[in-house]
């Protein structure tokens, strides 16, 4: 079989699969996890293979027209490079890894067929977002993704909390994409075709007559699909979504779909200096504003979120400086640790009954409870703080590598002012994420207390699960920064000395300086148990989960939502803490901004419908029905009234005839 018929069946075998669990999920489910397991397992073979045979050499290249359009053709193709390749390597393996951990975690949720055919769905949707040659045929990808989103995010609709993050999650993102779907169409006007060879090729000889708003209006909707500043406002709150479905939106699809797209058409975004400063900015805002959202996070999902969308400005970040190779290294290692450190929070949600960091930190034992997760998360978290050896060591240094050749003049791809902003931020940020990632760990595995309940083991498919995903977050990146450079334009991905002694450097810093605070906190506080923890059925996580995204009232009374003494981010972060605790308030400025506006402006509307439009419309009905109730009681079928009728109008025209005869 030809590769280009293997990556046809890449995307194709999810959706195949997500196809059979809806129809057969409520009839015949029993089929419901073999049909959620294999298919992206299938594909993830087939990715493999793919990538071996392209070897990081030549783009597979493909395409075939859909249907005549009598202007620019609309075709369905492939191009498959080394970056399309490793990636979709990425999107299968995560895929499987959830689908896997998801049989699991909610096998007793009456909902998990339909929940799965659309993981898988989503997964076939990234899959032909990767490979797709076209632009368009790219965009159906990107739109399933986003109307996935809508129903995996509100999984637990019956909570108030997921319906409205769900319906965040879609109208964000569908803001963004309408200057996206502009962009799109005035590039291919330019270009004179969707393809993404021939775009390139019109980028490369001067084609493109307005490179600089068209690579603006697709930013717009790279920054609303992943979640940067300033239209990174869903994604913590798609926490809502059962935890496998933030584990594959954050790891490896949706919110990398927006980095990959601008990779792959890097060039055209280079070919505006003013774009790739806009892009820095972005980059440096989201990186350094998420990692202080982060710290005052008490959620454990949503501290990972934030965390999330720093790393995706790492991503923006090499982009802005032209290292396209970079960008997608860091994606991969991103997607390894990123889908363990969520996917670990699932076990550690189920054992403890709740997502607070606050009443974890009260109870004692919970790592005893929960070693699987304990340890590789041990190895996330690590791997997120830059740690050597860890992967996000490699990566994330590589990403600082390229913003520091820029600052030194070593490329003509980016501004310099460009890699002055990127650096700086990444610097700081590096500190960030080293402090909110030893706050995590020490608040989930250090707590004092009451001992943790003990719900038995985990089932085996996600300890297993935890475990695969341990092995590329501690070896990934030294095996990838020697490997990778020859599917990465041969650009060297090898970390620089400078950059790596200050990210480490302050990422051990970071690290120290929270330990530092959070005992001090930890002496100086009074320690307030946390009482009772509410039972739950066992291995059920996917109810834990939807009730402690609920409400933590019911099961802890108000001690879940008190201040912990003990954290050492209210510390280190002092009058700032409220403020990154709610996010910059951006949210409120949005709905100051937009929702009340658009609202006071449908409340007018109806104001007007109800009140003066329907009255003209009813006044107009009322007319006829009472000339109508006049007539109808003249006409009553009485010959005597008739008749009296007749002669009193006799006796008015003959008065009328005298009065006029008279006058005249």
């Amino acid at each position: 079989m030809t590769t280009t018929n293997l990556a046809v069946l890449v995307p194709l075998l999810p959706f195949l699969g997500a196809a059979a669990g809806l129809l057969l999920g409520r009839t015949a489910p029993g089929f419901a996890r073999p049909l959620a397991v294999l298919p992206p397992l299938a594909s993830l073979v087939l990715a493999a293979l793919v990538a071996v045979r392209q070897g990081g050499d030549a783009a597979v290249d493909a395409h075939t027209e859909l249907t005549p359009t009598g202007s620019v053709p609309v075709e369905l193709a492939l191009h498959i490079d080394g970056f399309a390749a490793l990636v979709a390597v990425l999107v299968a393996f995560v895929a499987t890894c959830v689908q896997i951990y998801s049989t699991g975690y909610l096998r007793d949720d009456p909902r998990y067929p339909s929940y799965a055919a659309l993981v898988s769905l989503f997964t076939s949707a990234m899959l032909l977002v990767v490979y797709s040659g076209d632009l368009i045929v790219l965009l159906v990808g990107w739109e399933v993704m986003g109307i996935c989103s809508y129903f995996l995010v509100g999984h637990y609709w019956e909570t108030s909390e997921a319906r409205t993050a769900s319906l965040k999650a879609f109208l964000v993102t569908k803001l963004g994409d309408v200057p996206f779907l502009i962009g799109l169409f005035a590039l291919a006007t330019d270009a004179g075709s969707f393809r993404i060879t021939r775009v390139l090729g019109a980028v490369a000889s001067g084609g493109i007559d307005h490179p600089t708003p068209i690579a603006l209006l697709l930013l717009a909707g790279v920054a609303g699909k992943s979640a940067q500043f300033p239209l990174h406002t869903w994604l913590p709150d798609a926490m809502a979504g059962p935890t496998p479905v933030s584990a594959l939106i954050h790891a490896a699809t949706m919110v990398a779909a927006g980095v990959y797209f601008v990779a792959r058409l890097l060039p055209l975004f280079e070919s505006s200096q003013a774009a790739m400063v806009v892009l820095a900015v972005m980059a440096a805002v989201t990186m350094a504003g998420s990692g202080l959202a982060a710290l005052a996070q008490d959620d454990i999902k949503r501290v990972l979120a934030y965390s999330t969308i720093g790393q995706l400005g790492y991503m923006t970040g090499a982009l802005a400086v032209g290292d396209r190779g970079a960008a997608v290294f860091h994606l991969l290692a991103h997607g390894a640790f990123k889908a363990l450190l969520f996917l670990a929070a699932g076990v550690i949600i189920h054992a403890a009954g709740t997502n607070s960091l606050a009443a974890m930190s009260r109870m004692h034992g919970l790592r005893d409870r929960v070693p699987d997760a304990y340890w590789t998360m041990t190895v996330a978290l690590l791997a997120l703080a830059a740690i050597p050896p860890f992967s996000g060591f490699f990566s994330k240094e590589s990403v600082l590598g390229a913003a520091e050749h820029v600052t030194a003049g070593h490329t003509e791809h980016a501004p310099g002012a460009a890699g002055w902003i990127v650096l700086v931020a990444g610097l700081l940020t590096a500190l960030l994420t080293a402090v909110y990632a030893a706050r995590l760990w020490l608040l989930a595995f250090r707590g004092r207390g009451a001992e943790a309940p003990d719900h038995g083991r985990q089932p085996l498919t996600m300890t297993v699960v935890l475990w695969v995903l341990a092995v590329p977050s501690l070896a990934f990146g030294g095996f990838a920064y020697r490997s990778l450079p020859g599917w990465f334009d041969g650009r060297d991905l090898t970390p620089t000395l400078l950059t790596s002694i200050l990210g480490t450097g302050l990422a051990l810093v970071g690290g120290l300086l929270t330990y530092g605070a959070w005992q001090r906190t930890t002496a100086l506080a009074a320690r307030t148990p946390l009482g009772a923890v509410a039972a739950h059925p066992e291995g059920d996580a996917g109810l834990v989960e939807a009730e402690a995204i609920a409400a933590h009232e019911p099961a802890y009374g108000d001690i879940a939502y008190a201040p912990d003494p003990a954290d050492p981010a209210r510390l280190l972060l002092g009058p700032l803490h409220r403020h990154a605790a709610a996010g910059f308030h951006l949210d409120a400025l949005y709905s100051a901004l937009f929702v009340r506006p658009v609202q006071a402006a449908a409340s007018l509307v109806r104001f007007l419908d109800r009140e003066v439009v329907d009255t003209y419309v009813q006044a107009a009905a009322a007319g006829p029905r009472l000339l109508g109730a006049a007539v109808r009681r003249a006409q009553n079928g009485n010959v005597q009234t008739y008749v009296s009728a007749l002669l009193a109008g006799t006796v008015v025209l003959a008065v009328a005839v005298l009065l006029v005869a008279t006058g005249a």
